[in-house]
């Protein structure tokens, strides 16, 4: 049964799992309707995959499109009952959006840096739509986050990057949700990694409630890096990392051993995939069952489908796979895979004869 089954979408996330988070009487319960997002059945990928079961979880549909609204909520909550005026980030895109659209509506400055040329242009604009402060450094991600860590410890600004406890925290209760909409745990959770946040958070949440007796195990973890940016899978850091899937292009995580325990205490994984067989499983999703990501969501069928492919993958096992951005993000990489035809008279005859009708 549901643990929440009771409660409307309409309470907010931190109020709906207040006893598994870090909430005091003066923390204030913001919200701009996190949480909650869908789970759904995804057979036809499934079968193409050869799973008997698979689930996608649509962190897409968070407010500003992805998985982050869940810790930034959180992240900014204790900032405002700590004091603070100003939060800083650094981010490939999808953070800068969040703390920008979560300090907007509770009022704090927010800053975000950003590595330049390394940014989707949607996550770009609504950082700027948002009201941030945008910095654009000529270096890439492990840099910027070098350099608003040591800003935070120099000034009375929050650092709301997922080193942050809180955002992890916020984002366990993705966790909660898919324990709940099923009424148990899945076998495998596969899900990217960049900054290895997320499945460190994923494997606390499913402990939490192991230990709470509202489900009975908890899943496999099954992580994946890109290919050109997996220092987690290569044991080392790399210094210039590179893929297309922008939002995990991180060569040095800041909760890479947090992800390492939650791999080994899950009997789990974290492997890489090249850019192609992301491209390839983002594509997939889109025409098989009508779910539209970003790239870097797809990692996590993408590495399905490698572990089918060369046998160690189990057939016959229950997967959720997490979509942790909308793919409105990056509205032009999606479009560069495709020829987009030339105009034709506006002519009925015309229009049958490119369709051979």
């Amino acid at each position: 049964m549901s643990h929440v089954s009771s409660l409307s979408r309409d309470v907010p996330l931190l109020e709906r799992y207040r006893q598994f988070l870090p909430i005091t009487d003066q923390t204030p319960i913001i919200t701009l309707h996190e949480g909650n997002t869908p789970l759904i059945n995804a057979p036809r990928l499934a079968a193409n995959l050869g799973v008997r079961e698979l689930w996608l979880k649509l962190e897409s549909m968070n407010p500003t499109g992805s998985f982050k609204d869940r810790g930034m909520v959180m992240a900014i909550a204790k900032a405002l009952e700590a004091g603070s005026k100003a939060v800083v980030c650094a981010s490939t895109g999808n953070t800068s959006a969040a703390a920008a659209a979560y300090a907007a509506r509770t009022g704090l400055e927010c800053i975000v840096v950003v590595p330049a040329g390394k940014i989707a242009l949607g996550k770009l604009a609504q950082a700027l739509m948002y009201g941030a402060k945008l910095l654009v450094i000529e270096g890439n991600f492990d840099q910027a986050l070098d350099m608003v860590r040591a800003l935070a410890e120099a000034h009375p600004i929050t650092l709301v990057n997922s080193v942050n406890p809180y955002r992890l925290e916020g984002q366990a209760t993705a966790a909660y949700e898919i324990c709940d909409a099923l009424g148990d745990v899945p076998d495998y959770l596969a899900l990217p990694v960049g900054n290895a946040g997320n499945i460190s958070a994923y494997w606390m949440g499913f402990q939490r409630y192991h230990a709470a007796h509202l489900v009975e195990s908890a899943p496999k973890m099954l992580g994946f890096q890109a290919s050109g940016s997996a220092p987690i899978v290569h044991g080392a850091p790399i210094a210039h990392p590179e893929t297309l899937a922008t939002a995990i292009r991180i060569g040095n995580p800041a909760s890479w051993q947090l992800a390492v325990n939650a791999r080994d205490e899950s009997g789990g994984l974290i492997d890489h995939v090249s850019d192609d067989e992301i491209v390839a499983a983002w594509r997939d999703l889109a025409a098989l069952e009508g779910v539209f990501c970003e790239p870097a969501s797809a990692a996590g069928v993408a590495g399905i489908r490698k572990l089918m492919r060369e046998g160690r993958g189990d057939a016959g096992g229950r997967y959720v796979a997490v979509l942790t951005g909308h793919g409105l993000k990056d509205p032009q990489l999606a479009v560069e895979q495709f020829t987009v035809p030339a105009p034709i008279p506006a002519e009925l005859d015309a229009l049958e004869r490119v369709l051979n009708l």
